[in-house]
């Protein structure tokens, strides 16, 4: 019987949203729903690993010590935790899923009206027995400022638009033409961080991306001007994004993503100023888990059937 083990469940949620029955007989499916700080140690004796996202990563180091993996499936047709090299020389086959864009683009307005409206401020102060404690702001008429406009992107951006905000945008490889076709103006990124109200992030992280905001980035930021990161942790230089908050050179930070992820008990982002802060669960919705464990399915189906399906190369 092949052992699978479907990792990162939290809340326990992939047993019930997934398709497992199909694999009675079959497969042994082992739902782990705390975060493995040493997965190896755990997962020897798996033949095929369902990995949520980059909640877990499988460097050379992991795979070296997965003698019997054979099959690693990572919901997303991306994973950048992922080592596959290492994989291929370990003769490991590497599947992925499909994945939704509009679960993120709709947490990132969350964070942001969260901010603007001073939302858990509020909530606190009313179950406290309080009332109104200061007055929130506007977005109609503030500048919306995207770094990248791709696929999540451009959700945002038309949200912006439909709140009346004037909307620019930013990436290596953005045309003007490209941006204006949606009714956004293409800038430099340090005009972009000069000028805007809210900046909000939405690219991959990549060798270029890892560090793009750091302590010069911040500091072109306005004191009153807000910073909202659905995308990677390490896209922003955290040391530089504490010391900002902390010295008020931003009006405060929306955050769904970390360098550490679960965030450390003790972090010091979990105290900082001005912040709203979210478990990575931008894509975490009941529709977008249901697809996802649904194709994981398929993705083990197909390999033991030895017909692999939504294979991928690295």
């Amino acid at each position: 019987m092949t052992r699978v083990a479907v990792l990162d469940d939290y809340g326990s949620v992939a047993r019930g949203l997934g398709p497992w029955e199909r694999l009675d007989g079959r497969a042994e499916v082992d739902f782990i729903a705390e975060h493995l700080d040493d997965p190896a140690a755990r997962l020897a004796p798996y033949e095929v690993v369902v990995a949520m996202r980059e909640r877990t990563a499988f460097p050379r180091a992991v795979l070296d010590r997965l003698p019997s993996l054979r099959l690693l499936v990572t919901t997303g047709m991306m994973n950048a935790s992922i080592d596959f090299d290492a994989a291929r020389d370990h003769g490991v086959l590497i599947c992925g899923t499909g994945s939704r864009g509009g679960p993120t683009a709709e947490l990132t307005w969350a964070l942001v009206l969260g901010l603007v409206k001073h939302l858990r401020e509020e909530d606190a102060a009313v179950r406290a027995g309080g009332w109104q404690q200061s007055p929130g702001g506007d977005l109609e008429g503030k500048r919306l400022g995207v770094i990248g406009l791709g696929r999540l992107g451009r959700r945002v951006a038309a949200v912006g638009l439909a709140f009346g905000m004037d909307v620019v945008a930013w990436s290596t490889n953005l045309q003007a033409s490209d941006a204006a076709e949606i009714g956004v103006h293409r800038v430099e990124l340090d005009d972009l961080l000069a000028s805007s109200d809210v900046v909000t992030i939405h690219q991959k992280l990549s060798d270029r991306t890892r560090g793009l905001l750091g302590a010069r980035e911040l500091g072109l930021m306005r004191p009153d001007a807000l910073l909202i990161n659905t995308s990677r942790g390490p896209i922003v230089d955290e040391r530089a994004l504490l010391d900002a908050l902390t010295s008020g050179t931003i009006g405060g930070a929306g955050l769904d993503v970390f360098d550490v992820e679960p965030l450390p008990s003790g972090h010091p982002l979990r105290t900082a100023p001005r912040t709203l802060l979210t478990p990575h669960l931008g894509y975490a919705t009941e529709e977008t888990f249901r697809g996802m464990f649904a194709q994981a399915v398929e993705d083990i189906e197909g390999w033991l059937d030895g017909a692999p399906v939504r294979v991928l190369g690295g």
